[in-house]
């Protein structure tokens, strides 16, 4: 298992909206495919339209639609350089942990799952057992979103191997993050009637946001997360050019974290509808645009014969957590969907990644508990 991480982790496969950054994750894919070849499986490397050197991977054992979906992403997020202790495309062993870049988030899960149905006797199962990998997880989410388009349910269940601690989860929140535009008239600064300033306007945008923030947060509440109520991040904001000009457009851009049960639409509809009514009167424009096309909120029913059986398996309640994934997509496909993985979502996303080499063969005996339950 080591072993096949190592290579894993040697593959740089980063995605991001910045190009300078992006990567493919083709030899990742085809990685994959050879071992699950091997195993006896049925490989499709299957290319993103428009996106080249991206790839989904679908590997399946046994016919039908009704069985166990095992999925995750190739890629990973890009790397703070010079912030390692170690090079982040070499796989590192110390004080009881595996450090590497997308060593937890989430390259490990593969050689796990290749471990745990080493062996399997296709003649036994009642059930399809699928293996899925997905490009782009960490920037669009283009492969998941593939996936809905094609419109196939791969199987009945999906667990999904996120960092999770082996908590299993079957909530997590949505994701919007949108800009905002203030559009105003430059002129010299000497005099204010020469212009309008968006960075005025852009004052009574930020006490519209904040003030909405306060109301999402009174009337939209749920005890299951750790936060419990929706986030509106104001995260980054760019205007003007030279303190002697009227500053003539502004942008903000936000991170809306939401629940469950709130709908997208209403979201963006309300967001736009606050801005307007902040700078009526001021003769100040304003546009929006979505930074990408966000993600739903994750709701896996507590009564679902998979939660429940996930529960049992685990020994522990199935939760919620603040990260999204691709598990609303699969949802939306007609699968239920639980996240369950080995690494620690605190750990992700920051230098010297790492995974607790005490997990690594608790995980594979879950997953093999988790396949003979469903497909055996």
């Amino acid at each position: 298992m080591i072993e096949m991480l190592r290579a894993l982790v040697a593959i740089p496969s980063m995605s991001s909206g910045d190009a300078r950054h992006d990567r493919g994750n083709q030899k990742v894919v085809e990685v994959l495919g050879e071992w699950l070849s091997d195993l006896g499986f049925s490989v499709a490397q299957l290319p993103l339209h428009g996106r080249p050197g991206k790839y989904n991977l679908i590997a399946r054992l046994g016919a039908g639609s009704d069985g166990l979906v095992l999925a995750g992403h190739t890629d990973t997020v890009p790397y703070d350089e010079g912030a390692w202790r170690s090079d982040p495309f070499t796989l590192t062993e110390r004080d009881g942990r595996l450090y590497g870049l997308g060593v937890a988030d989430m390259k490990c899960f593969f050689p796990l799952v290749t471990e745990a149905i080493r062996g399997l006797d296709p003649a036994r199962l009642r059930r399809s057992l699928v293996i899925v990998a997905t490009a782009d997880e960490e920037s669009t989410m283009a492969g998941a979103r593939a996936l809905l388009d094609a419109g196939e349910r791969l199987g009945r269940f999906v667990l999904i191997g996120e960092p999770t601690s082996m908590q299993p989860v079957r909530l997590h929140k949505g994701v919007l993050m949108e800009a905002v535009r203030v559009l105003g008239r430059s002129g010299h600064a000497s005099d204010p009637r020469l212009g309008n300033s968006a960075i005025d306007g852009m004052h009574r945008v930020l006490g519209a946001l904040i003030a909405w923030r306060a109301e999402l947060e009174r009337d939209y509440r749920d005890p299951a997360f750790e936060v419990a109520v929706p986030t509106l991040n104001l995260g980054r904001i760019e205007g003007g050019d030279s303190p002697n000009r009227i500053c003539a457009e502004c942008e903000v851009q936000i991170d809306l974290r939401f629940l469950p049960g709130m709908p997208v639409d209403m979201l963006r509809t309300t967001l736009i509808q606050r801005v307007e009514e902040a700078l009526a009167g001021t003769g100040l424009g304003v546009e929006r645009r979505a930074l990408f096309d966000g993600v739903p909120p994750l709701c896996t029913d507590r009564s679902s014969p998979f939660v429940r059986l996930i529960e049992d398996i685990c020994g522990a309640p199935a939760g919620a957590v603040a990260f999204a994934t691709e598990g609303p997509f699969f949802n939306a496909l007609g699968m239920e969907s639980v996240v369950l993985g080995p690494g620690d979502i605190a750990t992700a996303h920051q230098p010297d990644e790492h995974l607790p080499t005490e997990r690594l063969r608790p995980m594979v005996a879950l997953l093999r508990r988790i396949v003979a339950a469903v497909c055996h």
